[in-house]
C-alpha cells in the first residue's frame, strides 16, 4: 500500500541535507556548559548517525560574552565541517535552563545570524508575533534559516490549537515549524500525530518537525515519515528533552520503517 501523500510542502535544503523528503532527518543536541565540553560533544556527534546538530545555547556558561560565543561557534563549525548547525536558546518557560530579557534574546539571535557560523536559528513562537517576524526577516536577510518553535512540557493542547500554532509559524515566515508537547495519555499522542497529519496534508508549504515527549510519545519520534514530520531529535548522551532515543537506535528504527514504504 502506498503511504506517501502529495502535499504542497517544499523541501528545505541546508548544506546538502534536504528536510521534507524521505526518511526524517536526525538532529542531535550538544549541551556542554563550556567550550571544551561542547567541542568534545561535537566530535562525538560526527561519529554518530546524525544529519544536523543543535547547539543548546541556554546551557552555555559564558552566554553574555559575545566574543567568546562567536569563537566557540567558529570552532564548532570547524569540527562539524559540512554538518548543518542549528543554534537554539530554549527559554525557561519552554523547558530551557534560563531566561533572557527580550533585548538580549534579540541580540543573541541577530549576532549569530550575522556571524555566518550557524545555518539555522530557533525562534520561539510565544516571543510575540512582531518580534518573531522581525527575527525571521533578519535571519533571512543573512541567509540563515528560521525554525519557529513551540513547546508544552505540561500537557497536550487540542488538535485544532496545535494546527493553529503550526499555521501561525508558517504565516510568520518559518522555514521549519517545530512543535513539541507532553502527553498524559495515549490519546494525547494521537492528538499530536493527528495535528501533524492534518497540517502536512492540508496546510503546510514548508517542512514541520513535531513530537510528543516522554516515554508515551516515543512512537511519534520514529513515525514522522508516515504522518509528515521532517526531522526528529535523538540523543548523543545527554538528552535535551524527555523521550529522546540514542542516535544509533533511532537511526535503525527510522531506516527499518523507511524500507517498508
Amino acid at each position: 500500500m502506498e503511504l506517501h501523500i502529495e502535499t504542497k510542502v517544499r523541501p528545505v535544503r541546508v548544506r546538502g541535507v534536504e528536510l521534507g523528503t524521505g526518511r526524517p532527518k536526525i538532529i542531535l543536541p550538544i549541551l556542554g556548559p563550556s567550550r571544551a565540553e561542547l567541542l568534545r560533544e561535537a566530535r562525538r556527534v560526527t561519529e554518530l548517525p546524525a544529519d544536523l546538530v543543535e547547539w543548546r545555547l541556554d546551557w552555555y556558561d559564558r552566554l553574555g560574552d559575545w566574543e567568546d560565543l562567536l569563537e566557540t561557534a567558529r570552532q564548532l563549525r570547524e569540527v562539524l565541517e559540512e554538518m548543518p548547525l542549528l543554534a537554539t536558546f530554549r527559554t525557561a518557560r519552554e523547558g530551557g535552563c534560563r531566561s533572557l530579557p527580550e533585548s538580549d534574546y534579540r541580540e543573541l539571535i541577530e549576532t549569530l545570524a550575522e556571524s555566518g557560523l550557524v545555518d539555522l536559528l530557533d525562534i520561539e513562537l510565544f516571543s510575540g508575533d512582531e518580534l518573531v517576524r522581525e527575527l525571521v526577516d533578519f535571519c533571512h536577510s543573512r541567509g540563515v534559516l528560521a525554525v519557529v518553535s513551540s513547546h508544552d512540557f505540561d500537557h497536550t493542547p487540542p488538535q485544532a490549537e496545535l494546527v493553529e500554532r503550526l499555521r501561525r509559524m508558517e504565516a510568520l515566515g518559518a522555514d521549519l515549524s517545530k512543535l513539541a508537547v507532553m502527553p498524559r495519555s495515549s490519546e494525547d499522542v494521537l492528538t499530536l500525530l493527528g495535528a501533524t497529519r492534518e497540517m502536512h496534508r492540508h496546510w503546510a508549504t514548508r517542512p514541520l518537525i513535531t513530537m510528543s515527549m516522554g516515554p508515551l510519545g516515543t512512537v511519534s519520534r520514529i513515525t514522522g515519515e508516515v504522518f509528515g514530520s521532517a526531522a526528529t531529535f535523538g540523543s548523543a548522551g545527554k538528552a535535551s528533552a524527555p523521550g529522546q532515543l540514542p542516535a544509533e537506535k533511532l537511526a535503525n528504527m527510522l531506516d527499518t520503517l523507511h524500507e517498508s514504504f
